[in-house]
């Protein structure tokens, strides 16, 4: 069975940094997307950044500059390094995996950011 064990969250300064890691476990294989989400209380899911398989990433216009998505493939970890962060970045991070042979969530973890 797959898990998508996510770490890094926390409180944090405005202007701040934090960076979030998310590892998979158990047999998955031909990864072609991962993902970072975002969901504060109230709003829809949002996506904050995404990679390929071939490297090519995206980012919307609220968190471009700011964050930076990687990967280790050997590893299966996905990572989200978060710079010059702002109160309005303060949500629960999610990670998400598309294969092959399915999708996968992360349980989230909690990302504050407050003076």
């Amino acid at each position: 069975q797959v898990q998508l064990v996510e770490s890094g969250g926390g409180l944090v300064q405005p202007g701040g940094s934090l960076r979030l890691s998310c590892a998979a476990s158990g047999s998955i294989f031909s990864i072609y997307f991962m993902g970072w989400y975002r969901q504060a209380p109230g709003k829809q899911r949002e996506i904050v950044a995404g990679i390929t398989s071939g490297d090519s990433t995206n980012y919307p216009d609220s968190v471009k500059g700011r964050f930076t998505i990687s990967r280790d493939n050997a590893k299966n970890t996905v990572y989200l390094q978060m710079n010059s962060l702002k109160p309005e970045d303060t949500a629960v991070y999610y990670c998400h995996f598309k294969t092959l042979s399915g999708n996968y969530w992360g349980q989230g973890t909690q990302v504050t950011v407050s003076s």
